[in-house]
């Protein structure tokens, strides 16, 4: 408790755990089972399915470059946050009057415009947020990840609570979205450390600064692009992560509620497994920090890969729902790993100043590209062989990309551009 206390009385680690939490919890409410009520409760086939993320991910990707950029640029501004969560406060209205209408008369149309708002104010607003508070963690001296383990803990709670909105009306996870996005707008206009200049000598670390202190230029960050080792990581990421989210998000939901003898049931036990999941994700959130300052980045990402191939490929073999429900949770690890791993990796090896857009470009993007080309045609292919079958395809395809990765990812002392690993 002394140390969680600590930790709070730096106002930096504070505002931006307190945002993280709010943004998880106000998407999470309605993201975890948005799968789900396009199948369950429209009625859309996989392929269909399939379109919407593809069109989700095109757009996504073109705004994270644009939103990275922008980002680099106003450094620990937050300006662009402002901008997407006042698009969020519309999330129960846009769905309720305008989506679901379009979707059922003009289905291209409204997935279209379904792409448009959900990556103006969420899709591309998730890596940002990350990106912003990783940024101000190496600039205020907080750990990013016990930050964003607030934002698990968020989605965690916000996935058991919508498992119950779900069964007593759909369009009730949208509504509470809205409010989450209010109180997250109100938090970030009155609670700003960044404008205290008493809190910025106090808890600034001026080498950080220093480095940063000139903003990046936009032929510099456009320059990301030339960089060789960076499209080494983004081929790495497009037959990795993207395949992992195509299972997670487009397939598993409905893979796992087809268990359970009603939908409704089912729905609520994938409400509290995804719960039970996300909670864990979020302690992990906190030791995976630790385990790379003893193992490394290279090995933890490494690491991440194999319980990938093992989670996909498990639920690929097993039958039964309580075997799935624990294969399900290995996303814990797997996505904290990911995630804090990956944004170590750039802060290693690259320029600090462009951050954002690195790993907007290297992570992110090269994610959204791979389930654009990747969406459509696996869920073609479930509706055609079946989930499982499936799965033990993905597997296969992930496993080839840590065989990759095992040759392309650069040691943690080679090289070193960046922040230094600082190995206990």
């Amino acid at each position: 408790m002394k140390s969680l206390k600590k930790q709070f009385d730096n106002p930096f680690y504070a505002s931006n755990s307190l945002s993280i939490l709010l943004f998880f919890t106000g998407w999470g409410i309605w993201w975890s089972f948005f799968q789900i009520w396009l199948t369950s409760k429209q009625g859309f086939s996989g392929s269909q399915v399939g379109t919407i993320y593809s069109f989700n991910s095109a757009i996504t990707l073109i705004l994270m470059f644009v939103y990275g950029s922008i980002q680099d640029k106003l450094g620990i501004k937050k300006t662009l946050l402002m901008f997407c969560v006042g698009c969020e406060i519309f999330l129960g209205p846009f769905f309720t009057w305008i989506y679901v209408p379009m979707l059922k008369s003009q289905f291209y149309v409204g997935v279209l415009l379904g792409s448009l708002y959900l990556s103006v104010a969420f899709l591309a607003t998730s890596p940002t947020f990350e990106a912003l508070a990783e940024r101000m963690g190496r600039r205020f001296n907080f750990e990013y990840g016990q930050a964003r383990a607030w934002g698990s803990f968020g989605y965690a709670v916000a996935a058991l609570v919508a498992g119950f909105l779900f069964t007593i009306n759909a369009y009730l996870i949208f509504w509470v979205g809205s409010a989450f996005a209010v109180v997250l707008l109100l938090v970030l206009i009155f609670f700003r450390p960044e404008d205290d200049e008493e809190k910025l000598q106090q808890f600034e670390n001026l080498a950080e600064n220093q480095k940063e202190d000139k903003s990046p230029s936009m032929a510099e960050i456009l320059n990301v692009f030339k960089m060789i080792d960076l499209w080494k990581i983004i081929i790495f990421i497009m037959m990795s992560w993207a395949f992992y989210t195509v299972f997670d998000q487009q397939m598993f939901p409905d893979f796992f509620t087809k268990f359970f003898s009603t939908p409704a049931i089912g729905q609520q036990a994938y409400g509290v497994l995804n719960s039970m999941e996300v909670f864990l994700e979020s302690i992990m959130m906190g030791l995976v920090p630790i385990m790379m300052r003893k193992t490394g980045v290279r090995k933890s990402l490494l690491i991440g890969l194999v319980i990938m191939v093992l989670r996909i490929g498990s639920c690929g073999l097993v039958t039964n729902p309580l075997g799935v429900s624990i294969i399900k949770l290995l996303h814990a690890p797997e996505t904290a790993i990911f995630i804090l791993a990956m944004f170590r990796y750039f802060t290693l090896h690259f320029d600090t100043r462009i951050s954002t857009t690195l790993y907007m470009v290297g992570f992110q993007i090269a994610a959204q590209v791979g389930q654009i080309i990747f969406s459509t045609p696996f869920g073609a292919l479930h509706d055609k062989i079946g989930y499982q079958k499936t799965f033990l395809v993905v597997s296969g395809i992930v496993t080839l990309s840590a065989i990759y990765a095992f040759f392309i990812l650069k040691k943690d002392d080679k090289d070193v551009n960046g922040q230094p690993l600082e190995m206990s």
